[in-house]
């Protein structure tokens, strides 16, 4: 028996959708499943094939599609038109060839095989072969590596497919039986329509946007920026929505052009809450839009055909990447493009309605569609969770290091990184570092640092760098599972070797006091001891005595690390309820500590924070 929430009100609808959002992920996280995955099982089971909570989830689609738009929207104000100029080639290249191959490859398939006819194979060959963006980026933003050369390249395929969808829906009607000159000359017509939609644009963003919000800035109102935000999105959306293109490109313009302006790190925050609960919503109303009886009448079809379609996906994605990416880089490229995109639900429906295929074949590609979309955040999940438990066994470009004669091994060229460098540098000290950011290691030889490419959680990579021959090894990349790789690496096969490690919070410093390295730092300790000096003689204390409180904090915490080593990290709350009054003024002293205490944490947080 199924419950219909239309007998309930409007309000009904949002309470179960929120409560699902809220349940769906600590459930599916409980179990291993990433936050995607859980979302989709969740609209599986208040959509039709479930409890039918939501009979038609068709209605809630053109909403929660609006998440998408916030997504790119927001990466769109992380470029600069600049950038975006300098990956062209990427858009155009690999996109082009990603789209090209993977359509056709599907397509000799599917006719090879007796399933479709050549018509109906090519519509579905390039259904299929676009992939989910939603998914993709949710993915990369997860793993902080949507800014890595392999996430940029992705994200360029997304741009590119997007940009395809207008063409091939002008290219289905060619495809049916019967098309004309008419419809090519209709096509003709849409294509200088969106021209002119983008350069209408541009022109706005440049001239028009600035003043506008600069104008809504002197009203002082939060309510009002926040208003404005979401018009201008949802205003470029449909502006290319009319002029035939994809909503989520309009937003993604949008935000290019907003990328430079005073406002923007005004309109993220404004616009960042509406993107992360639209997309929840979106991913439900794709797992709602799942037949689960279609899928179990034709499970082994619809399975063997979505598992092959998500290994020739990431196989043809991994070629296009092995000549500009690590091997690793690639299969992880491969691994998040392989989910089938939200325009296979527009482009297969259409080829229905054109008579490319009949309403039987529609529906098994649309749930083969759909189970992709399942299977894709898994696959992605379990290629990077093997490709971290075997890193030492990837195989990775490394530089050969032949001029690498430091006294001193930096691993890791980020901003931590380029501060160290610059200490030792000053003192006229060798410096030896590795990075495996390609695009970190081309921008420092803009600014004449030699930065090899290397991995620091492979042992070859460390002796060829000299790790057994340096005076002092710094650890300063910024993820903690690796930096705590690599210290094992370095004091399991160079016990003797001087270890200076960032660490990432006071759980993370703990664990590397407890490996024996020879000095650790949280990454924020010093400049928020500085922060909260500066602090103090802003309202009114004498540089002295500021200077001696934030002498007696370091004490203090260096006193609580102490005490939650032997005790643990509950240890020495106490100390942080305790105040300087008559605490003597005195110099903090320049001895190096063994231990390294951070800015209090009021709130010892989890490792995942």
């Amino acid at each position: 028996m199924t419950v219909q929430l239309g007998e309930f009100g409007f309000l009904t609808f949002g309470l179960v959708l929120l409560l699902t959002a809220v349940l769906s992920v600590p459930i599916g996280r409980k179990i291993g499943l990433p936050s995607i995955v859980a979302y989709l099982l969740g609209g599986i089971i208040i959509g039709p094939s479930g409890f039918a909570l939501f009979p038609t989830p068709e209605s809630i689609i053109p909403v929660s599609v609006l998440g998408v738009v916030m997504l790119l929207f927001l990466i769109g104000l992380e470029l600069e038109l600049g950038q975006l100029l300098a990956m062209r080639r990427a858009i155009f290249g690999l996109g082009a060839a990603q789209l090209a191959s993977t359509a056709l490859a599907i397509a000799l398939l599917a006719h090879g095989l007796g399933l479709l006819g050549w018509r109906g194979a090519i519509v579905a060959g390039l259904a299929l072969a676009m992939s989910a963006t939603a998914i993709a980026l949710q993915i990369l933003e997860d793993r902080g590596e949507l800014q890595h050369s392999y996430g940029q390249r992705a994200f360029a395929i997304l741009l590119f497919q997007d940009m395809a969808v207008v063409p091939l829906l002008a290219l289905l009607p060619l495809l049916a039986q019967g098309g004309t000159h008419a419809d090519l000359g209709q096509a003709s017509r849409a294509v200088a329509l969106i021209a002119g939609a983008i350069a209408a644009l541009v022109l706005a963003g440049r001239y028009l946007l600035n003043p506008f919000f600069r104008l809504l800035a002197h009203s002082g109102s939060r309510e009002v920026m926040t208003a404005a935000a979401l018009l201008v999105v949802l205003g470029a959306a449909l502006a290319m929505q009319l002029a035939g293109m994809s909503m989520a490109l309009g937003a993604f313009l949008a935000g290019v052009l907003l990328a430079e302006s005073n406002y923007r790190h005004e309109l993220e925050a404004d616009i960042e809450p509406f993107r992360g609960l639209l997309l929840a919503l979106f991913f439900m109303g794709i797992g709602m839009s799942i037949d689960v009886g279609l899928v179990r009448a034709n499970l082994v079809l619809i399975t063997v055909a979505a598992v092959t379609i998500t290994v020739l996906k990431a196989a043809i994605v991994w070629l296009l990447f092995r000549p500009v990416c690590a091997r690793g880089d690639a299969l992880r490229a491969g691994s998040v493009l392989t989910s089938a995109g939200e325009f296979a639900f527009v482009l297969i429906p259409l080829g229905s309605s054109l008579g490319v295929f009949d309403e039987r074949a529609s529906g098994g590609l649309i749930a083969i569609a759909a189970v992709t979309m399942l299977l894709g955040p898994l696959v992605a999940s379990l290629s990077d969770t093997l490709l971290q438990r075997f890193a030492g066994s990837e195989e990775r470009e490394a530089d050969d290091f032949a001029g690498a004669r430091g006294s001193v091994l930096v691993i890791g060229w980020g901003r931590f990184g380029q501060i160290v460098s610059q200490c030792l540098l000053a003192e006229g000290i060798d410096v030896t570092t590795i990075d495996r950011d390609p695009e970190m290691i081309r921008q420092a030889g803009r600014f004449g640092f030699k930065v090899y490419y290397g991995d620091g959680t492979r042992l070859d990579v460390l002796r060829a760098a000299g790790a057994g021959k340096v005076r002092l090894i710094a650890v300063c990349v910024d993820d903690r599972d690796s930096a705590s790789r690599i210290v094992d690496l370095l004091k399991s096969e160079f016990p003797g070797s001087e270890l200076y490690v960032r660490a990432y919070d006071r759980r993370h410093s703990l664990a590397l006091i407890a490996k024996g390295v020879s000095f650790e730092l949280r990454e924020t300790y010093e400049s928020a001891l500085a922060f909260g000096r500066k602090t103090l003689e802003a309202l009114g204390l004498d540089s002295e005595r500021a200077l001696a409180v934030e002498e007696f904090v370091r004490r203090r915490d260096l006193d609580r690390l102490v005490l939650q080593q032997a005790e643990g990290i509950t240890a020495g709350r106490d100390l942080l309820h305790t105040t300087m009054v008559q605490e003597p003024l005195s110099k903090p002293s320049g001895e190096a500590r063994p231990l390294n205490p951070e800015a209090e944490e009021i709130v010892d947080r989890p490792a995942a924070e």
